[in-house]
């Protein structure tokens, strides 16, 4: 078994860290580059900034935020929000980011994943998806889980995985911010009908979570917020923990 990777998220607006609970009632909890920095030294394996009101805002990523966190971190590092062209791709992989992440450009513009992928390399490319239960289904929502679309989870994985992407970062929006644990039913499905990474994010509120995903949902990476934000949970103490159940994990 690879190892599995922890990465602390950093939801972005209006240059704060934030977060909320299903997508609403956001709450700022943070500088970015100061939440950047420490959770490089605390051994994260990776860190996912998302601009989260980019796409409804009609704007870009700010490069100078990524230009500053790359300079304060030592962990690959992944950036998404408001990126719908291979150049703005170019400009924050010049400022310092590892990898892109798309969510809504990929479904406006699903050819995007191919082009980004053939100019960049498959593992610059992580799709992201953004999904909830409706109707026996896992629709897919894009703008921030504002806008229904017609996509279906597993379907559009497959489709994305096809296309080029590298990795997918699967949220489950019934459990974000909740702290019951990750949709494990949906992440064994996409490990098992995908080849790429799987990403599990929406639920983390243990060091329990994380051993089901990685155990029961077959998950790669584990993404969280607000229980590193806060401090409920360290990276150091959750790797120790994951250790003492087997799990393979990568350290300092």
């Amino acid at each position: 078994m690879l190892a599995k990777r922890i990465i602390p998220c950093l939801d972005i607006k209006d240059g704060q860290t934030v977060k909320g609970i299903h997508f609403e009632g956001i709450k700022a909890v943070g500088d970015p580059i100061d939440l950047a920095h420490w959770y490089s030294e605390q051994g994260a394996d990776e860190l996912v900034l998302l601009d989260i009101t980019a796409t409804q805002e009609a704007r870009k990523t700010t490069k100078e935020l990524v230009k500053r966190i790359a300079t304060e971190i030592h962990i690959p590092f992944t950036i998404g929000g408001g990126i719908g062209t291979l150049e703005d791709a170019e400009i924050l992989l010049a400022h310092g980011a590892d990898k892109v992440s798309i969510n809504s450009s990929a479904i406006r513009n699903p050819d995007l994943i191919d082009q980004l992928a053939k100019r960049f390399g498959n593992q610059f490319v992580v799709v992201a998806i953004d999904a909830k239960t409706e109707s026996s289904r896992w629709a897919v929502k894009s703008a921030g889980g504002k806008i229904d679309t017609d996509k279906e989870l597993f379907s559009w994985a497959k489709e994305a995985q096809e296309r080029g992407a590298g990795e997918i970062l699967f949220t489950s929006m019934d459990h974000d911010g909740t702290k019951q644990g990750f949709a494990n039913d949906a992440l064994l499905k996409l490990h098992n009908s995908l080849t790429i990474p799987v990403i599990a994010s929406g639920g983390a509120g243990c060091e329990e979570h994380f051993v089901d995903t990685f155990i029961e949902g077959r998950a790669d990476a584990a993404l969280a917020a607000s229980i590193f934000h806060y401090k409920e949970v360290s990276i150091p103490h959750l790797k120790d923990f994951l250790k003492s159940k087997n799990i393979p994990i990568r350290t300092l």
